[in-house]
């Protein structure tokens, strides 16, 4: 923004007539043009002092203003500005102590005295243009001839708020004159383009909003509202905070503005966005100026529970000090200026008062606003009169207040950086200067400009603090942590409770000691301020759509995944062996499953060991009767092999029970398959036998002589063959092995044994299944032979009963996991050797055991005499 954009309002303002932006035309010009500088308005600055070098000094003295109707039909009147501030005012007396300190100090600037004049900017751009524009004004209306030359003014120690200093800094850009900034934080300065003679002794707003999103994020407040003031300083700081917060778990639910000049309208209505919002913290970037009225329009709302954050702009504010305000503002947590001590600062705010000053109205104003009356009789103050004499008091803080100054301590360094820089100048050694051919500034003629130089290299302590500017002209970055506190009156009190040291490494910066800090409502514990509750571990977040990514939704994690930390993006899978606990917090072991020992392991074994005895009991039955009738006609060579076989039958499902090793895999299948091969081919073996008994019809044939012992004996042993030749193959092939079964149930390990080659795991059930067809057709075509005792009906029952449980098997292994597969073929095993062994072996015992009488070849055969 050029200066020429202001000049329709200097009329407005009451300054000049005529600017010339240039300093060398203001004398040729005005001469040429025979035309002269007038001043249009009285503008007084409120402090004055002589010294052989002049700087200025302005201060929001007001942070209120009355603007004049602008109907262009008459000349307008002056900006009237309310609301004195004794906290600006303090400041003030601070750089008159500091200018005086220095025209004291026999070491500093020697036999030569600082002069200044203060004016009040009224905390507003239009306002704060109007004192730059005074500034560079000589020492008073009096000076002549005015326009004449180049402003005595060396420097400008100002302004407050950085949209202030924005309009001053322009300003004074044309005549090179250097200005420090004791409370102007914003971002935008650091262009060294724009603001090439712009320092400060506060640090950026960089640090401020970095700092800010550190304290946000360190107690996880993730939903946050913003409001700022309607300067630049709000919104640079808003940026740079909206900027630090990317990357990290904070949102920010709204950003309202406070405008410039004050509504209450639109208070209100900002009021109402933090009333209805789930956002309990507020971070505020605005002025003392603009909160003031805020505030009170705040505190008739009664709106409580906020937990605000202040920016260091109205953190240390005395005037919200009052007990009034704690109800609303107790607990605010800010970022204040790192505060000094000055020594003399107490007594010399005491020294000022009407009596000494009786024509001074700023003295008299802040009479008016410490003690309610008027010191000056003439005055058309409603106020009641008083001496001007009085003695300050404790509630007297906003002005009184040294203990820790901060902004006040910031304008007692620039004082001092100025002298420091003037003394290093006027100490330049001839033949070894700075400028042009090694030259140095003349003490009677010294420019801004050269100052300018020495205020980028200057270096000094003061109060124990290093002080010096950085190529951008910002100071070292440090904040102290302040907290509102209840005082023992009731008021508030700003506690120290932390710091902030932006020349620390990253993620060191911050330091809180959190049990000092008392949080809004009086709360020991950090208020919550989320969008969403946090998801605990086992779950994870699942954003809204079309809402921010604060705002989200807790969802479980699936079998398999977890969770371990609060606020999980995703949830993880769990290794392959492990499996996500139930509440879905950890991974543990899988839980390994295999047909062990227990209630079905246990059931099946004892059912094959019974099984197992009572085929024993049985040959041992047969053994003993082995000379009797109904053992010798069945054959009594195959029937003992058969025994033999069915007990290896119920033996071998035992094979199934238990860990699957390398071994017992391979021995399941085999073991099962060729004992019942063999079962089968005994069986068949003695089918066939029964069929040529009975079928030898002719005289003279005797079939019987093909199928003697050892044709049995062959044909048993054949018919196993074949199946231990395809078993044999298998294990040379692909044999059985255990493996690790996670595919049906993701949750567990099921140890089963794999059998190697499908191939040949059919091709054996298959042989078993040929075997059990030939024996079931062979047993049914001699199921009508005569004889009371015909055998071939029990095989024909018994391979119906071996049949159908093996057909059974088939889709009941092939649709049961793992360890259930395992029971299922042991069951298969076992119902098909019980059926063998009660169908063609309980008839015959029932005989030998219950019925003696009928185990005779005569009634076997048929024959019994009538």
């Amino acid at each position: 923004m050029h200066l020429l954009t202001f000049l329709p309002l200097l009329y407005h303002v009451g300054i000049l007539t005529l600017v010339y932006i240039q300093t060398s035309n203001f004398t040729s010009s005005a001469t040429s043009a025979g035309k002269v500088c007038i001043l249009q308005n009285s503008f007084e600055p409120g402090f004055i002092a002589e010294g052989d070098y002049i700087i200025a000094g302005i201060f929001p003295l007001h942070y209120n203003q009355e603007m004049p109707d602008l109907n262009c039909t008459y000349k307008p009147p002056p900006v009237k500005c309310n609301g004195f501030d004794p906290r600006a005012f303090r400041w003030a007396q601070t750089m008159r102590l500091a200018v005086e300190e220095v025209n004291q100090n026999l070491e500093l600037l020697p036999n030569y005295t600082l002069g200044y004049k203060i004016f009040d900017s009224c905390a507003y751009p239009l306002t704060g243009q109007r004192a730059a524009m005074a500034v560079l004004n000589g020492m008073s209306e009096d000076d002549s001839p005015m326009c004449s030359g180049a402003s005595p003014l060396l420097a400008v120690i100002g302004e407050s708020g950085s949209a202030q200093s924005i309009v001053v800094s322009r300003i004074l850009q044309p005549f090179q004159i250097p200005m420090i900034s004791y409370f102007s934080s914003c971002a935008c300065f650091t262009d060294r383009t724009k603001y090439p003679t712009f320092f400060r002794v506060i640090p950026n707003d960089d640090y401020q909003v970095k700092a800010i999103a550190q304290l946000l994020v360190r107690f996880n407040w993730t939903w946050v509202g913003v409001v700022r003031g309607d300067h630049e300083y709000g919104r640079f700081a808003v940026q740079g905070l909206m900027r630090e917060l990317q990357g990290t778990s904070v949102c920010v639910a709204y950003q309202e503005m406070i405008p410039l000049l004050y509504n209450q309208q639109r208070a209100l209505e900002i009021m109402q966005v933090m009333r209805s919002s789930l956002a309990r913290v507020v971070v505020v970037f605005s002025a003392e100026g603009e909160m003031t009225p805020f505030l009170r329009d705040y505190m008739k709302q009664n709106i409580t529970g906020i937990q605000w954050v202040a920016s260091e702009a109205w953190v240390t504010a005395s005037v919200f000090t009052g007990k009034e305000y704690y109800p609303y503002l107790g607990g605010t947590v800010g970022f204040g200026i790192r505060k000094g001590y000055i020594s003399r600062l107490s007594n010399y705010l005491e020294t000022v008062n009407p009596q000494r000053y009786p024509n001074n109205m700023l003295v008299k104003e802040l009479w008016e606003a410490l003690y309610g009356c008027s010191p000056s009789l003439s005055s058309a103050s409603q106020l009641p009169p008083c001496s001007g004499q009085e003695s300050p008091l404790k509630q007297h803080s906003a002005y009184l207040n040294t203990s820790s100054p901060r902004v006040a301590y910031n304008v007692y360094k620039a004082v001092y950086a100025i002298a420091h820089s003037l003394h290093n100048l006027l100490m330049c050694q001839p033949g070894s200067g700075p400028f042009k051919n090694q030259s140095c500034a003349q003490s009677d003629n010294v420019l801004p400009w050269q100052l300018q130089y020495y205020l980028q290299e200057v270096k000094f302590i003061i109060a124990g603090e290093e002080v010096n500017f950085d190529l951008k002209g910002d100071s070292i970055p440090y904040y102290d942590i302040i907290n509102w506190q209840r005082g023992t009156s009731g008021n508030i009190e700003f506690v120290n409770v932390g710091l902030f040291d932006g020349t620390k490494p990253a993620g060191e910066e911050l330091v809180i000691q959190e049990d000092m800090i008392m949080w809004a409502g009086d709360q020991s514990e950090v208020p919550v301020s989320v969008c969403s509750a946090s998801c605990l571990p086992g779950s994870r977040k699942a954003v809204r759509r079309g809402e921010p990514v604060c705002c989200f939704d807790c969802v479980p994690c699936d079998n398999g995944k977890i969770s371990n930390q609060t606020n999980a993006i995703e949830c993880t899978f769990c290794p392959e062996d492990f499996w996500s606990n139930k509440d879905r917090t950890a991974c543990i072991a899988k839980k390994v499953e295999f047909l062990a020992y227990d209630s079905l392991g246990i059931a099946l074994t004892v059912t094959s060991v019974v099984g197992a005895c009572l085929t024993i009991v049985v040959l041992a039955v047969f053994f003993y009767h082995r000379n009797t009738a109904i053992v010798r006609i069945n054959n009594s060579e195959l029937s003992f092999f058969i025994l033999f076989a069915l007990t290896l039958c119920f033996l071998c499902s035992l094979v199934f029970i238990g860990e699957p090793t390398f071994w017992s895999c391979m021995l399941r299948h085999t073991a099962f398959s060729i004992t019942f091969s063999l079962c089968i081919s005994c069986i068949l073996g003695k089918t066939l036998v029964v069929l040529a008994a009975f079928t030898a019809t002719r005289p003279g044939e005797n079939i019987m002589k093909w199928l003697g012992p050892k044709q049995q004996r062959a044909i048993i042993f054949s018919c196993t063959l074949v199946q231990v030749v395809i078993c044999g193959a298998w294990l040379i092939d692909a044999h059985p092995y255990p493996s690790r079964n996670t595919k049906y149930e993701r949750s567990k390990i099921i140890l089963e044994c794999s059998v190697g080659s499908s191939l040949a795991f059919w091709c054996v059930l298959g042989y078993i299944g040929l075997q059990a067809c030939l024996c079931f057709v062979l047993a049914f075509l001699a199921r009508k032979l005569p004889g009371n005792f015909n055998e071939a009906k029990f095989i024909t029952f018994s391979m119906l009963i071996f049949c159908a449980v093996w057909l059974a098997f088939i889709p009941a292994y092939i649709s049961s996991p793992g360890n259930y597969a395992d029971a299922v073929e042991s069951f298969a095993i076992l119902a098909s050797s019980f059926g063998l062994l009660f169908c063609l072996f309980a008839p015959k015992c029932y005989i030998i055991l219950l019925k003696p009488e009928k185990n005779t070849k005569q009634h076997l055969m048929g024959k019994e005499k009538k």
